[in-house]
């Protein structure tokens, strides 16, 4: 199927976005990706980026031809994407102790600092943030939005592909998008759902 716009896969680092463009990747939109980022133990099937991503706003000219693929923005980047193509932006939300304990978990893998700010004042400043960038993705004429579940995409990841589909225009293989979600690399889990 021909699709005239750029789908968005964004949310917050170690959200979930990866789990995502893997379901798109199954379900039939090619990733606009440069496979620099090799998969690691964080991501042990792939982060599905591209870096030229980082360059937002500065230089935008690889988004030229990206219309029916898939491509991870950031959040702190949704806002930068020019508005010459016409964007489906798919935003992923997960609990935010669990997207804490897995950027902490990744930065002590990496011997990197972990305590320079408290894990509440970190959540409250996601919060807003995650609250600005959905209004501004809602009010751009060039965006149309769709939000997900971390939590709900690992009970029901049939239920959410076929959101997705929808969301795109169809097309998608379902099936192939749910088989594609791996719960057990659900590994940071918020204390009332740990096992």
């Amino acid at each position: 199927m021909a699709r005239d716009f750029i789908t968005v896969v964004s949310g917050l680092p170690r959200s979930g976005t990866s789990m995502l463009m893997r379901m798109l990747e199954a379900g039939g939109i090619a990733s606009l990706t440069d496979r620099r980022r090799e998969a690691d133990e964080d991501n042990p099937r792939g982060y599905f980026e591209l870096e030229a991503v980082k360059s937002l706003p500065a230089s935008d000219q690889w988004l030229s031809g990206a219309e029916g693929r898939a491509v991870k923005v950031v959040s702190a980047l949704l806002d930068k994407l020019p508005p010459a193509h016409l964007y489906r932006v798919i935003f992923i939300e997960r609990d935010l102790g669990e997207v804490l304990a897995s950027q902490r978990r990744m930065l002590e893998r990496r011997g990197e600092p972990t305590d320079r700010t408290s894990d509440a004042s970190m959540a409250e400043s996601f919060r807003r943030h995650v609250t600005a960038v959905l209004a501004k993705a809602r009010a751009r004429p060039d965006m149309r939005l769709l939000r997900v579940v971390h939590l709900e995409i690992l009970a029901d990841a049939r239920a959410t592909a076929v959101r997705i589909d929808e969301f795109v225009g169809g097309g998608l293989d379902r099936d192939a998008m749910a088989a594609a979600v791996d719960s057990a690399l659900w590994r940071q889990r918020s204390a009332s759902r740990a096992r």
